[in-house]
């Protein structure tokens, strides 16, 4: 907690640019309060693996407080904040008042239905550990169930797979639903074929993640159509609901939807004043502060900043980490020397999974695919993961399920009647299972 006239900064979210940022106070003479409405940090890019069974909860996420707990100047705070007054300078959480000298926020976005929310009940979204427990849980639940359709018309709605969006998260859900179908479920399912099975990936542009170069989108296109993903660009959805998806080329079938087409920035932004792009997030200043508002700084998924070619910064993870620590030493930097510098992001590539063996990565200038593209994306990924138990955890899970296709996370844990807390409490006897 803050001491007597020690500068106070208070960080609102725990994620990449919020841990970051408050790493980077560590061993200062600056208190700094961690608040986040969960109690650990998330590796966000391995969540759908999740979601898929690859991978149990603990794996990709770690209690905050276990992370700083090295730190006596860091307080972490499991809270949800509900306003932000920028002329007193207080933080209100649902547990109390935070008093700043200088504000982070860091907290992230959300799911974005295009004013379409009843979508959100048929197709749902994945950004935190519920919703991928609520995927999984339902996925292994639909093999079950399709024993007893096999030979009726409810077959074909029950066992057929939609994901709406073919950017990095829709395409990595994509091919991991398509191989744990194939490969893992399919053989403890004798009564099901492998032509019972539906993988179709949506998306209304004209290929699948656009943010890469045209070849690499093609050669991802080319892996997930190896697994048999059905791929559909130029699709717009105009209706979902319990039996399926509606796009302006017709009905699909299924019971299975999951939305990756979208994101708006955190609600919590509304109580900032400045202005906001059409996502919602706020238009911050090359130092990362908000324009006309003193020692206020937005970073990460809630941030809109645009490069030296006008385009938007990716709402990518390492984007969030250089902005956390370039936030937390420019705080540093202007209390010992006024100085206030501009902040400058380093691109060091992008990569995305298909499968098994199967990726992309564009690295500064090299482009890479297929085998080569995914030992590089495993070895960034295993890198950056937060413990060293998590990663020697993953490297092998991942190496087990090289050698066999059987991911170990497959236990259903409780029906998926939209109870999520029923899920949560068995978080723990999941992770020893």
């Amino acid at each position: 907690m803050p001491t007597g006239s020690r500068q106070h900064v208070v960080i609102v979210g725990g994620g990449f640019g919020g841990l970051f940022a408050a790493k980077e106070f560590v061993g200062t003479d600056i208190d700094v309060t961690l608040i986040d409405r969960t109690n650990h940090h998330l590796f966000a890019p391995l969540l759908y693996q999740v979601a898929t069974a690859a991978l149990s909860p603990g794996d990709i996420a770690q209690p905050l407080r276990t992370i700083l707990r090295h730190a006596p100047n860091i307080h972490v705070v499991m809270s949800n904040v509900t306003s932000i007054d920028t002329d007193m300078r207080r933080v209100y959480s649902d547990d109390g008042t935070f008093t700043y000298d200088a504000l982070i926020l860091a907290p992230g976005n959300r799911h974005s239905y295009y004013g379409r929310d009843e979508w959100e009940q048929f197709a749902p979204g994945l950004k935190s550990v519920d919703d991928a427990l609520r995927i999984r849980e339902k996925l292994l639940v639909t093999f079950e169930e399709a024993e007893h359709h096999v030979g009726r018309p409810t077959l074909k709605e029950l066992l057929t797979f939609v994901i709406i969006g073919a950017g990095p998260t829709g395409v990595e859900l994509a091919g991991a639903i398509a191989e744990i179908a194939t490969h893992t479920m399919l053989p403890d399912f004798p009564k099901l074929k492998r032509s019972d099975i539906r993988v179709v990936l949506l998306e209304g542009g004209d290929r699948v993640l656009s943010s890469f170069a045209p070849e690499l989108s093609e050669k991802a296109r080319l892996q997930l159509a190896e697994l048999g993903v059905d791929v559909r660009t130029q699709h717009r959805v105009t209706n979902i609901n319990e039996h399926g998806v509606t796009t302006q080329e017709g009905f699909i079938p299924s019971r299975n939807v999951i939305w990756a087409a979208g994101n708006e920035a955190s609600p919590l932004l509304k109580n900032i004043p400045g202005e906001r792009d059409r996502q919602g997030r706020m238009i911050i200043d090359k130092d990362l502060s908000v324009p006309g508002l003193e020692d206020v700084y937005v970073i990460g998924d809630a941030a809109r900043m645009d490069d030296e070619l006008g385009r938007p910064l990716p709402g990518v993870c390492q984007v969030a980490m250089q902005q956390g620590t370039f936030v937390a030493k420019r705080i540093i930097r202007h209390r010992r020397d006024g100085i206030k510098p501009h902040f400058s992001y380093n691109n060091k590539g992008n990569m995305a999974t298909i499968g098994r063996a199967r990726a992309i990565a564009e690295l500064k200038r090299t482009k890479w695919s297929g085998f080569i593209a995914w030992t590089l994306w495993a070895t960034i990924h295993i890198f950056f993961l937060i413990g060293f138990r998590n990663r020697m955890k993953v490297m092998i899970e991942w190496l087990w399920y090289y050698m066999s296709f059987q991911p170990g996370a497959r236990l259903i844990l409780g029906r998926n009647d939209g109870d999520s807390s029923r899920s949560r409490s068995h978080i723990d006897l999941h992770e020893t299972a």
